[in-house]
């Protein structure tokens, strides 16, 4: 009935909180995945209504209507979960804002003792002295029977010897607890839960060795069963594994990274694994790039796992990092470029799939200079790279990059050793008609001469040949035509004749 006095995503959490004995981290979780979405989201209003008054309506007739803060209004168990949802995220609240809802919190008249301990832990974590113990008396009282009980324990095997006694007591009835015992592990095990009595009302975890009915569980953190997390969602599972990779190993690369960052590594994270299309909001996440460092930015392709990205995720990813909001630097450009295609590229067997293409396309045309030093540069410089990779790069040479850029690609090749895979790309590289400088143009003549040799039965290095002898015929030069006519005399092919023709046409003045 109170849900009404609270927006859409304070309801989620009002709602998480009412789930049982899990409600704190029922909330925590959807407090997470609220972040991630709106880093800049804050729980201040959240907690303003909690505190605003409200009508408490009477047992009986006879009693006249009474106004409280809201939050007193809740079951016992909803207060329980707030205040240990506030214990764990007390570090993002204001000490006001929570000091203003504990003081709420003291006009309730029937506390449950769990209430009381953690109003005053909470108060003692917000600078608030508070000398009082976190217990209640009837706890303080067990205890003292407890050590009453446990003679002896400053001395050598003092514990020992009383868990010993325990043991030794329970000997006898061993054999006739069995069956019990197997069928109580059979049974789900659930939260230790106090009513006002302080009475326990569940069972205990199962992780618990000994069964003592005196006592109580004085720490909230207690309460919490493994057995919790192995309950979540698989779909929240990648999302809170790669939260904990941020949190670890305090000497890891991650540790580069800003909080916000990594806040925002989570939410491209779960946007690469959802299947659904991306909204505006979503796409904003993206400008985390712009803050990034190369460093950081390495280490966000790395924790984002973006080398094995499946294709079909590529479009979604293109479409938001060439928004028009987002201009990369050079490092940042070729980091990504590096990190998301390389490899895909380098291990193609067959022609690129349509998705594959189109993301190479498109941020070659927004970063060619990236996309030639990340990308083509390192294929180009693979020994075994084959027919598929050549397409590809040729689709980028005809439809993406300009002279310039063309030019920059030819000079790269002169750095490698040619195979035919590397003849056909150099091939289109002749044929869009790059401006060549003389200088360039006797660098290239330089290297048909040297790696000639190897491809004299190549039919593709022969067409290269005649494209260089019909198309660029102004720049050769009669140095050029020397040196040229020794390579052409040891070629094999059938086009030979047709080359030494082309040479021959080629006058001087």
């Amino acid at each position: 009935m109170f849900l009404s006095r609270f927006d859409g995503q304070a309801k989620l959490l009002v709602r998480a909180l009412l789930c049982g004995t899990s409600g704190a981290h029922r909330a925590l979780d959807v407090f997470h995945r609220q972040q991630r979405v709106n880093p800049d989201m804050s729980l201040s209003v959240f907690m303003e209504t909690l505190c605003q008054d409200d009508v408490a309506c009477p047992r009986t007739e006879a009693q006249p209507l009474t106004v409280k803060p809201l939050v007193c209004l809740f079951p016992a168990l909803f207060k329980q979960n707030l205040l240990s949802f506030i214990y764990l995220i007390h570090s993002v609240l204001p000490s006001t804002t929570v000091l203003r809802l504990l003081k709420c919190l003291g006009q309730d008249p029937h506390p449950s003792p769990w209430v009381i301990a953690l109003v005053r832990q909470l108060e003692r974590n917000n600078g608030t002295h508070n000398d009082q113990p976190l217990y209640t008396p009837k706890c303080s009282q067990r205890l003292k029977e407890l050590s009453q009980r446990l003679v002896g324990f400053g001395e050598t095997g003092g514990w020992a010897m009383c868990f010993s006694g325990q043991t030794v007591e329970s000997d006898s009835q061993h054999a006739s607890g069995l069956s019990e015992l197997g069928t109580q592990r059979k049974r789900k095990s659930s939260f230790v839960t106090l009513d006002s009595d302080c009475e326990e009302t569940g069972q205990q975890s199962k992780r618990m060795k000994m069964d003592f009915s005196d006592s109580e569980c004085l720490n909230v953190e207690e309460l919490r069963p493994k057995e919790e997390t192995s309950g979540r969602s698989e779909s929240e599972a990648p999302a809170e594994t790669l939260c904990e990779e941020l949190q670890q190993a305090p000497d890891s690369p991650c540790d580069a990274l800003s909080e916000n960052i990594k806040v925002k590594v989570l939410h491209i994270k779960e946007l690469l694994e959802s299947q659904t299309e991306w909204d505006q909001i979503s796409l904003e996440v993206f400008k985390v790039l712009n803050d990034c460092d190369p460093g950081q930015v390495e280490v966000l392709c790395s924790m984002l796992s973006l080398p094995d990205l499946p294709e079909q995720a590529l479009p979604n990813l293109c479409s938001s990092i060439l928004a028009p909001a987002l201009d990369f630097s050079y490092s940042t450009a070729a980091t990504l470029i590096k990190s998301l295609l390389l490899q895909k590229v380098l291990s193609l067997s067959e022609p690129a799939s349509r998705c594959l293409v189109t993301a190479v396309t498109s941020l070659c045309s927004r970063y060619p200079r990236p996309t030639c030093h990340a990308l083509i540069g390192p294929v180009l410089e693979e020994k075994n790279i084959g027919n598929s990779q050549a397409e590809l790069l040729n689709r980028l040479i005809e439809g993406c990059l300009d002279s310039h850029y063309r030019l920059l690609v030819l000079q790269m090749t002169f750095k490698i050793l040619w195979s035919e895979a590397v003849l056909s790309v150099i091939h289109s590289l002749l044929d869009s008609k790059p401006d060549f400088s003389e200088e360039l143009f006797t660098q290239f003549s330089e290297q048909l001469i040297s790696q000639g040799p190897q491809f004299t039965k190549s039919v593709k290095f022969a067409k290269m040949m005649l494209t260089v002898l019909t198309k660029y015929n102004s720049h050769v030069t009669a140095a050029h035509k020397h040196s040229l006519q020794g390579c052409l005399m040891v070629n094999e092919t059938f086009l030979k004749k047709s080359l030494q023709a082309a040479l021959k046409r080629i006058t001087h003045t």
